[in-house]
């Protein structure tokens, strides 16, 4: 039995055709496939108006929410990025002659194009910090990848033993909920941790140095002076290189400024803008870090452990890897000017 219903357009254009070379309703079903039903209302109606395209109105059931609806649901969404899908539901029913479910919310959504996703974690950035960071971009903006070749980006880091997973979803059934297999433990404080300080440039990248207490001034130049002096000397013998470091507390202390003026004729210290880590590649090295340890067939039970990983990974880092994100300075800076100072995707 040849095929039934309605035809594309494709279809019905070749019916028509069959039709107008001269062959008959019987001949053309053989030809094409079709029943003689559909080859003989498909001519009929191509016959009265003309047209090779379907007259039929399209099948399935009426779409609940129409294109004003879609409007209304993508400004309940701009009022809240956070308000779950039951919230958007109910609010899109205020008011609203028919009611919808979770489900025709949910579908329309993502035929709007909108997805569940975790927001992207930015420092909060204040107005005073916002023209503090346009202004650095500023006056790098015209700064080259030779010119950022002169820059020691530095940073201190820290790696928990025990992290948190995130949001984790599971199935289960309704009394599964206590089984070993669908819980996730936690622990205060992470199990304690490892603190390490980095420095790399575009020409390598520095040992870590392990912290085993807390980073106070006197301790951070100690850092200064045996880490950093001699790498600057050694790696800018012309007195050309550029030493970064942020404005944590330690960093800014008096003895670490004093220090700093009376070298300031080997080599200069980056002026960094408050609240920029998106502008330091560092911290895409200490994602690396991250990534690599959670990735661990064996992870770390101790914090011996944890320190050897880390110090293994950050060694085994390519120069690929970290000459790249210097690569990409002058596309942060331009970045940073396209945001006015704000936040950045980097």
């Amino acid at each position: 039995m040849g095929k039934k219903g309605d035809l594309s357009n494709f279809e019905r254009g070749m019916v028509v055709g069959a039709r107008r070379a001269g062959l008959s309703i019987s001949q053309s079903a053989q030809l094409l496939g079709f029943s003689h039903t559909t080859i003989s209302r498909v001519y009929k109606e191509w016959c009265a108006k003309g047209k090779t395209s379907s007259m039929r109105q399209s099948c399935g059931r009426k779409c609940l929410v129409d294109a004003r609806g879609q409007r209304r649901m993508g400004r309940l969404i701009q009022a809240d990025r956070r308000a779950t899908l039951t919230e958007i539901t109910t609010r899109y029913n205020r008011g609203m002659q028919q009611s919808i479910w979770e489900a025709t919310t949910r579908t329309t959504l993502r035929r709007m194009g909108y997805n569940s996703r975790r927001p992207h974690r930015v420092p909060l950035i204040s107005t005073t910090n916002r023209k503090k960071r346009l202004q650095f971009a500023r006056a790098h903006q015209n700064w080259t990848v030779e010119d950022w070749k002169n820059v020691a980006w530095s940073d201190e880091s820290r790696f928990l033993l025990r992290h948190s997973n995130g949001r984790v979803i599971i199935w289960r059934k309704q009394n599964e909920n206590m089984d070993p297999s669908c819980l996730v433990t936690t622990v205060q404080a992470g199990g304690g941790g490892v603190m390490v300080w980095g420095m790399f440039s575009w020409h390598t990248l520095v040992p870590l140095l392990p912290i085993g207490h807390r980073l106070n001034a006197t301790a951070y130049l100690s850092i200064v002076s045996d880490h950093v002096h001699p790498f600057m000397t050694t790696m800018y013998p012309s007195s050309d290189g550029y030493f970064q470091q942020d404005n944590a507390p330690c960093h800014k202390a008096r003895i670490i400024s004093n220090w700093f003026l009376e070298h300031d004729n080997e080599f200069t210290v980056l002026k960094w803008p408050p609240q920029s880590p998106d502008l330091n590649p560092i911290e895409h090295l200490w994602d690396v870090v991250e990534r690599e340890l959670r990735a661990l067939d064996v992870h770390p039970t101790n914090l011996h452990q944890l320190q050897d990983a880390i110090l293994s990974i950050w060694a085994n880092i390519s120069k690929e890897c970290f000459q790249h994100l210097v690569e990409s300075m002058p596309r942060r800076i331009k970045a940073v000017l396209k945001a006015k100072g704000g936040q950045t995707p980097y």
